[in-house]
């Protein structure tokens, strides 16, 4: 069985017609008490200042108000709140049927707010980094850490996992691929210099790619990523 993992993207769409977010809610609800923990820091800080949230003007005043409601605020599933260059790359809405349901037990977000989240899950409406510190929490990364690998390991336990992950996103997590056979794309120009922006369009179409896809060797090894090189190192136990 496949598990791919992606970041969220600091684009959500705004609003939502869910249910008001509950922390217990979706596939990772064991991690409730850490979700709670990060939305009460975020009320306590009203929102969050410019320099925790990185946004000024009207994306602040957004972010605030969005950060400063989250528990119990509308939803929507995880597919549709994220916006960023992965999520467009990736076109969830224009998915076959198939390959949508595959997404369901297969695509899992890790994420500041939320710590895990699965491709149909609740998300309410946020704006927060895993490499920021909170009052009260420290780095959120390091804050995650511990209760985010113990859930993220055993649900991986016999999978194949295709890690899609920036640098911030990893780590917050432990991984132990002695439990799973761990496949991490690196997406670098012809000079080996890292993707940057084109990357992230590239780690969309790949999840896509693998989502369309029955066989995860075959289309990381055909994969067209166009003027990025692909490369696959495979994390080995020990």
């Amino acid at each position: 069985m496949l598990t791919i993992l992606l970041p969220p993207s600091e684009g959500k769409a705004p609003g939502g017609r869910g249910a008001g977010w509950d922390p217990a809610s979706g596939r990772f609800g064991r991690l409730a008490d850490q979700r709670r923990a990060v939305a009460d820091a975020l009320v306590a800080a009203g929102g969050g200042s410019e320099k925790l949230l990185g946004a000024k003007g009207e994306l602040l005043e957004r972010a605030r108000e969005a950060n400063r409601s989250v528990l119990g605020a509308p939803t929507l599933p995880a597919w549709r709140r994220f916006t960023g260059v992965v999520w467009t790359a990736l076109g969830a809405a224009d998915l076959p049927a198939e390959p949508k349901a595959r997404a369901r037990s297969s695509v899992v977000v890790v994420s500041a707010l939320t710590g895990l989240t699965a491709w149909s899950d609740p998300v309410p409406d946020f704006r927060l980094k895993l490499s920021v510190a909170p009052p009260g929490l420290g780095r959120l990364d390091a804050f995650w850490r511990e209760p985010l690998s113990a859930v993220l390991n055993r649900h991986l336990a016999r999978r194949t996992v295709v890690d899609l992950l920036p640098l911030e996103h990893r780590a917050a997590w432990l991984p132990d691929p002695s439990r799973y056979r761990l496949l991490r794309p690196v997406l670098t120009t012809a000079d080996g210099k890292p993707g940057g922006h084109g990357a992230k369009a590239a780690k969309g179409a790949l999840a896509r790619a693998l989502l369309l896809g029955d066989d995860a060797d075959r289309v990381l090894a055909d994969f067209d990523a166009g003027p990025l090189l692909l490369d696959v190192e495979e994390i080995r136990p020990g």
